[in-house]
């Protein structure tokens, strides 16, 4: 399968879970709204989401990857069988610890839900919800297994499973009864937990089908090779997902305020449709391709690669953050704001969509060049570049959020993410492996002027429907898309040949 028609792929698979994501966060927001009970909720959803959206969007491959790029295929599969044991164990072992200690774990998650009811929820949520880990990171072990054999079908698909279950369950409250916000919360992490051991059954069949076999299952040999597995799998999965656990940081001091955690939570997952496309398209299709042009030796290649890799992922991340910041109360409103979504909730989550909005571009650059280090196997230095944007999330989300209330938090998370690209930038430059050339920053010139362009539209087109509804907000964002479209065709952000280029099989 050819680079582009897989990246097709990996694209769809994408924006079909993120679209299904947000049906279902639409939904927790009728169900739930965003007082003590969501904010717990949500709190405990927190963590396992974090873990499925990391290793989900490929936060493995980059220690599987160039490890398994460095074998021959024969003994590639029995190391994939020792890796697939070795994970099955300690992650059950890891949620047998969450469920014990979980009421440590849920102060740690947010400790501004001082109540002791409220604790006591995130904890019964979490103990419920956390299982989930185990089949969400067994599968995506398998995915990564099936991606390097570019057998992207069943790894791209099995992730929609899980929202697919939260959304029936969602559907199906209501037509029980009048059931309890506490009891409804509960059901839907247990849902989660049965989600994810389907997404697992899923990879499994596929890794028992077809050639050539990525996996064969064996007693596990304590091998180098396996040793070096492990010991790159923490600053990988740390790395990989450095702008969740930014927002992770930003939710804890968000615990502070009245309904943070929610409000906080639901801008994000906006944000997430855009980002998330770039961060399962780098880890699945960019990141092998520059591991074989390193093996290689080809880092004219690389470099050239990430240029236009950087240059695409502005093109879609600045009109995404431009629309997201001038129409986050009518998404906000129209979205969410229903069932026990109040008006006020959508007061509180567009602002912090606002904030957001200027995380959204640092942030796609950030899932760019992480991979071009991921494909060297310098996890260290991301490790080290993904502390230093977390230090600046809290210390930004704190200080931003005592001066600007919860807009502050979101504007926390935009500093964390500048200054991890600002990190990847100098670890890149010292290797050799950051230099921008002209065409990238003139491509950069072009697309903030069609951004620019979509802005003043959208603004004028704010002014004659201050209070869009939801065909209206459809129409708005269809004719973004449209003036952005034809914007940066006019300004040169995006040619006809590329665009014939892309459409053509590699």
């Amino acid at each position: 399968m050819s680079l582009v028609r897989s990246s097709l792929l990996v694209g769809l698979g994408a924006g079909a879970s993120r679209i299904l994501g947000f049906a279902r966060d639409v939904l927790f927001a009728q169900a739930l709204g965003a007082g003590p009970v969501a904010d717990a909720f949500l709190a405990a959803f927190r963590l396992p989401n974090l873990v499925r959206r990391v290793v989900g969007e490929g936060g493995l491959n980059p220690a599987l990857i160039p490890a398994l790029g460095r074998m021959e295929p024969e003994e590639a599969a029995p190391f994939a069988g020792d890796v697939m044991s070795v994970f099955a164990l300690a992650v059950t072992g890891l949620t047998g610890l969450v469920i014990f200690a979980a009421g440590l774990v849920s102060f740690l998650l947010a400790p501004g839900l001082s109540s002791e009811d409220t604790l006591g929820l995130v904890a019964l949520y979490t103990r419920l919800g956390f299982p989930s880990v185990i089949g969400v990171t067994l599968a995506s072990i398998g995915a990564a297994l099936l991606n390097w054999h570019r057998r992207f079908t069943a790894a791209t698909m099995a992730p929609l499973v899980v929202n697919s279950a939260l959304i029936a369950m969602l559907i199906a409250l209501p037509l029980i009864g009048d059931v309890p916000l506490r009891t409804k919360a509960a059901w839907l992490a247990v849902a989660a937990t049965l989600a994810g051991l389907v997404q697992l059954a899923i990879v499994a069949l596929a890794l028992t089908k077809g050639e050539p076999r990525p996996i064969r299952f064996r007693k596990p040999r304590w091998t180098p090779a396996l040793r070096g597995i492990l010991l790159a799998v923490f600053p990988a999965l740390v790395a990989s997902g450095a702008v969740q656990l930014f927002i992770l940081a930003a939710t804890q001091v968000a615990s502070f305020w009245p309904s943070g955690v929610s409000w906080l939570y639901y801008a994000e997952r906006v944000m997430q449709l855009p980002l998330g496309l770039m961060g399962a398209l780098g880890a699945s299709v960019l990141l092998p391709e520059l591991a074989l042009r390193h093996r290689a030796g080809e880092h004219e290649a690389i470099i050239a690669a990430q240029n236009k890799a950087m240059e695409l992922a502005l093109l879609l991340a600045l009109p995404a953050a431009t629309a997201l910041a001038i129409l986050a109360h009518p998404i906000a409103s129209v979205l969410f704001e229903r069932g026990a979504f109040s008006p006020q909730d959508a007061d509180g989550t567009a602002a912090v969509l606002v904030g957001l909005s200027a995380a959204l571009p640092l942030a796609a650059l950030s899932k760019v060049l992480s991979q071009t280090l991921f494909a060297r196997g310098s996890l260290r230095g991301t490790l080290i570049a993904t502390l230093a944007g977390l230090v600046a999330t809290f210390v930004a989300a704190w200080g931003l959020g005592r001066l600007f209330g919860i807009s502050g938090i979101a504007l926390g998370v935009a500093v964390g993410c500048a200054t991890h690209v600002a990190m990847l930038a100098f670890l890149l430059a010292i290797v050799g492996l950051w230099r921008p050339d002209r065409a990238l920053g003139l491509r950069i010139v072009k697309i903030a002027l069609a951004s620019l362009v979509l802005a003043l539209g959208l603004f004028l087109a704010m002014k004659a429907l201050p209070e869009p509804g939801l065909f209206a907000l459809a129409l708005l964002c269809v004719g973004g898309f449209v003036l952005y479209a034809v914007a940066a065709l006019m300004l040169g952000a995006v040619t006809r040949d590329e665009i014939a280029q892309l459409m053509r099989k590699s």
